[in-house]
């Protein structure tokens, strides 16, 4: 039993808009109504069908993690790595000093996912990009009294994810049958987000106004949630994402976030220049760009 259970401090619904070149996305974190949840960035709900797409953006000093829902995506980066993930797929990408890549629809028909973007601490701004991909298959699954969850990252059910998060993580993917309850222990000292994707439910305490999907619910203090599947017929899917916080500045420049204007500067300066982690960036272009060299364009 949690003794401190985390109530609902914020929510508000994440509305469609356009990005990248003709991707519909629902931009929760990240938007003015909430610019940055320690240590969180960015959580996009994306839709995309070809040849809309994310065609080559550079990133820096973060990661992104991409999980998707329906379809699948190719994504392809300047230091050759290419792969397509399907549907409960995963990749945790590790930006780092540097990494130009695309993310474009592998499929015909609407390919749909998620994509959170979570926060390096000063030390880690400049690592070496790296990757962890994961098939569905392989992830970490629990299913206990009609509730199922999938481990992206941290530990739930006894089980726990492989996945190694540089700032402290936990991702979760639930699904509760009709008439469900749970309770999910999240470390004190962490921030806490829901994020609905189908059905309704009750969130925080029992007496809550149910939560309809696209809604992200901002969890107060405490030492865990409690979720309620009140409907007598329809499942209740959502995401349950923490982080520790870094409790640092944050100066985020487009795909670019470090701690400060100056850091910004440098990272404009080497990315149009090709130095320091943007070197490959010259001369590559990902097999659905043009081939020709063109200045990079943010």
């Amino acid at each position: 039993m949690s003794s401190d259970p985390r109530s609902v401090v914020r929510k508000f619904l994440a509305r469609p808009q356009h990005e990248g070149a003709g991707a519909v996305v629902r931009r929760s974190i990240g938007r003015f109504e909430l610019k940055y949840f320690d240590p969180f960035l960015v959580l996009d709900e994306f839709s995309v069908s070809a040849p809309a797409g994310f065609p080559d953006h550079p990133h820096r000093g973060f990661e992104t993690v991409t999980y998707m829902l329906q379809g699948a995506v190719t994504h392809e980066d300047f230091e050759g790595h290419k792969g397509t993930i399907g549907v409960g797929d995963l990749q945790w990408m590790t930006a780092g000093r540097g990494i130009v890549h695309s993310e474009m629809p592998a499929s015909h028909g609407t390919q749909k996912g998620l994509q959170l973007w979570i926060n390096l601490s000063s030390r880690n701004k400049m690592i070496e990009p790296r990757y962890q991909e994961m098939a569905s298959r392989n992830i970490a699954e629990a299913t206990e009294d009609g509730v199922t969850v999938r481990i992206i990252a941290g530990e739930s059910l006894g089980m726990k994810s492989p996945i190694y998060t540089r700032t402290p993580t936990m991702f979760l993917d639930i699904t509760m049958e009709p008439g469900t309850q749970l309770q999910q222990p999240i470390p004190e000292s962490w921030n806490a987000f829901v994020y609905v994707l189908e059905g309704e439910g009750v969130i925080g305490t029992s007496k809550s106004s149910s939560t309809t999907p696209h809604h992200i619910l901002l969890l107060g203090p405490g030492d865990g949630v409690q979720v309620w599947n009140k409907s007598s017929s329809k499942r209740l899917r959502f995401i349950l994402v923490g982080g520790e916080p870094l409790g640092e500045p944050v100066v985020q420049w487009g795909p670019f976030v470090m701690n400060t204007q100056e850091q910004i500067d440098q990272t404009i300066h080497d990315c149009e220049n090709f130095e320091n982690g943007f070197e490959k960036a010259r001369y590559w272009r990902s097999s659905d760009q043009p081939t020709h060299h063109q200045d990079h364009t943010f």
